[in-house]
């Protein structure tokens, strides 16, 4: 048996076990003992329910067997309560004030509960335990031998129709006739003290201790991390090979377009700005990520490098992930280049606009759609702003010299490539994020980027103040709010949902939503202010049609969801409140945050939670006293978890990988590796890492 065997040559798979090995994608024996466990549980730790006694800490492994929620006759207390199942008996489970709980633990799901068994009436409870669900109908016999306190259990991530225990049998079954050929240098297995391939598969699988699972742990992360920094890293190199448009009179033009600006750019902004200018002058694509938290000014340094373009007689494109946020960049760029004599365009599904107009030589205009591509393909717009739609196949550029990605981890692989190829020079490629990320994932996903930082603020911006704010002190902050509003200022109130949710369901007192809080608050909370509203669901016309009277000033609080996430840029507004914040990414909390503060007054960031627990109370206590993103970042990769991590799955790195990069040494160490592999041009001494990098069809983040 080889590790390229098929899996239907080794199994008898029924057509629902074939299309979830497939949506898995496991195809072959390797692909099978690739997929590793995501945990192993020690059955010395469980406890059977009928040996479970009162006053005492249980570990329980059981299967739900009945669930419901209630409210309580005479305190009105909504509960959850559950039986529990295992191969001994049953037991009663109970969450006071936690009824979505109900919704979360549906009939037959099974799960490990660990709490403090009670006795009322004579019957065995344990109240509010914390549970965690593990594969379905799985409980495995903790009856015990010589091995119990040794033996790990494997657990593994399922689909519908193969479960973690046919994962356990299969693997086991196959895993003593594979030797799995090594590809990573011997050199490197020693210098590092790494298992080799074979004992690494086997130890991941069926380790004796947890010490050796945390062995072949740390050979795998370092195998994926090495894998894909020398992929990336052997991109960047055919990068370099390629020729890029040398453009002129670099210094000339910055200094022209820094006299167009009405404020001083940070030392951060120039320092990027030289990075771009190099790059320019180089001869070579550039291929360079800049990267600052919200507000920082990127769209600023951007916007110079559109403008050194098109001064050139090139056009640059400018690719950003919602039509809020394109809008608002056109609408920037045409008040900031107006009297420049540079024509620029807006290109969205549903929008069609050029600038400027002949009716209003300050003011843009809408065309049709056949007319903008037209001009596009004939090279009269240097300068293109849009969403996806600019990736269409009708969108042809006479002499795309730029490309810029705004918010780059929001696209697919795909898409930035097709914004890139089909051109006679490779054009020059800006990509712009404010997602914050940790050093050690920015090293190994960006291993293909040159990285210019943005790392500090515009002069006279104020550090937020943010508070997690207790239900009985919501009154006070809105009398606070009230004072703010009546000075002038406006407010921002984030909820998780566009509907109120169903009453008659177990989540109902659980999520806030838009269309309920914006009837609270006008009728009952601020009835003398304008309250608006903004959610997805709306049409666009309707979404810039709520922005623009929200920036003019004449809605003074809107209520939205998440569709302000990104780039929404209002001055005046200095109120953020967001409700059922423990449903949101830290990263995310933050984009939220990052809406204020954009002017000189002291802007303020309340945040409420529907719920509590020790970890979410930490989790937001690290937003209210953090100072930046990157601090928040890093929080999220220690503290909640490598799978957690905003954006984590977009970035194509797997659970074991993410895990890796809590390990700044390991990185740095596969990234000298994968360097010195690159530079000494040695890859052909090692046709085996040349052969899996094609197989494993790393994709280039941009670049085809």
């Amino acid at each position: 048996m080889n590790l390229d065997t098929s899996i239907e040559q080794v199994f008898r798979l029924t057509p629902k076990q074939k299309s979830a090995l497939a949506k898995l994608g496991i195809r072959n024996t390797e692909n099978l003992l690739y997929h590793f466990p995501y945990r192993y549980e020690n059955p010395a730790t469980f406890k059977h329910i009928t040996d479970v006694s009162a006053g005492e800490e249980a570990r329980i492994w059981g299967i739900v067997k009945k669930i419901d929620y209630e409210k309580t006759w005479k305190k009105k207390i909504n509960i959850a309560y559950a039986t529990i199942e295992d191969q001994t008996g049953s037991i009663k489970a109970v969450w006071f004030r936690q009824p979505y709980i109900a919704k979360m633990l549906p009939i037959g799901s099974s799960a490990i509960f660990s709490g403090k068994v009670s006795v009322r009436k004579s019957e065995r409870y344990i109240a509010n335990p914390l549970y965690e669900l593990v594969p379905k109908n799985i409980i495995p016999d903790f009856s015990v031998s010589a091995n119990r306190a040794t033996t790990l259990l494997p657990l593994y991530a399922s689909s519908s129709g193969v479960s973690s225990l046919w994962f356990q049998k299969a693997i086991q079954k196959i895993l003593p006739k594979i030797t799995a050929p090594e590809y990573i240098p011997h050199n490197i297995i020693e210098r590092y003290h790494l298992p080799e391939r074979t004992i690494a598969l086997r130890a991941i699988h069926a380790p004796k201790t947890a010490t050796h699972a945390e062995a072949a742990k740390k050979r795998f992360a370092f195998e994926e991390v090495f894998l894909l920094q020398l992929s990336r890293m052997l991109q960047k190199a055919a990068i370099k090979e390629s020729v890029g448009t040398v453009f002129k009179d670099l210094e000339t033009l910055e200094k022209e377009f820094i006299n167009l600006l009405s404020f001083s750019l940070t030392r951060a902004q120039k320092r990027a700005l030289g990075d771009i200018i190099k790059d320019f002058s180089s001869g070579v694509p550039m291929n360079r990520l800049l990267e600052g938290d919200v507000g920082s000014g990127k769209t600023a340094v951007a916007a110079c490098a559109a403008y050194i373009v098109a001064k050139n007689g090139a056009q640059a494109a400018y690719m950003t992930p919602t039509e809020i946020l394109a809008r608002q960049h056109f609408d920037g760029f045409c008040k900031l280049f107006a009297g420049t004599n540079t024509k620029i365009g807006l290109l969205t599904s549903n929008l069609c606009e050029k600038f400027p107009s002949k009716v209003n030589p300050r003011g843009a205009t809408h065309i049709s759609r056949s007319q903008l591509l037209k001009w596009v393909r004939e090279g009269e717009f240097p300068i293109l702003i849009g969403t996806h739609a600019l990736i269409q196949k009708k969108v042809a550029f006479k002499n795309l010299s730029l490309a810029m990605v705004d918010e780059q981890h929001r696209f697919g692989i795909t898409q930035r490539a097709r914004l890139l190829n089909h051109h006679a020079v490779l054009p020059h490629f800006l990509s712009m994020s404010a997602t914050p990320i940790p050093r050690t994932l920015a090293l190994s996903i960006y291993a293909d980027l040159d990285v210019s930082l943005i790392d500090e603020l515009p002069p006279g911006r104020k550090h937020i103040e943010t508070s997690l704010v207790r239900p009985k002190e919501r009154s006070g902050v809105y009398e606070f709010i009230r004072e703010k509003l009546t000075s002038g200022e406006q407010a921002f109130v984030i909820c998780p949902r566009i509907n109120a949710p169903d009453p008659n369901k177990s989540a109902a007192v659980e999520a806030k939503s838009v269309k309920e809080e914006t009837k609270k608050l006008k009728e009952k909370i601020f009835q003398e202010f304008e309250i608006g509203a903004m959610h997805g669901k709306l049409k666009p016309k309707e979404k810039e049609y709520v922005m623009k009277k929200f920036k003019d000033g004449k809605i003074d609080v809107l209520v939205s969801t998440s569709v302000v996430e990104v780039g929404v840029d209002v001055p005046n507004a200095t109120i953020m409140i967001i409700e059922g914040a423990e449903r949101f990414g830290l990263a995310q909390l933050h984009q939220f945050r990052g809406r204020i503060g954009r002017g000189e007054k002291q802007s303020h960031c309340f945040v409420f939670a529907e719920k509590y627990s020790a970890d979410i109370f930490r989790r937001l206590k690290a937003l209210t006293e953090s100072k930046s993103g990157f601090e928040l970042a890093e929080y999220d990769l220690q503290f909640r978890g490598p799978g957690e991590l905003s954006g984590s799955k977009q970035w194509g790195i797997s659970d074991i990988g993410m895990e890796a990069l809590k390990n700044l040494k390991m990185v740095e160490a596969a990234r000298a590796e994968a360097h010195n592999i690159v530079e000494t041009k040695s890859l052909d001494k090692y046709p085996l890492i040349s052969a899996k990098i094609k197989e494993l069809r790393i994709e280039p983040v941009h670049f085809e």
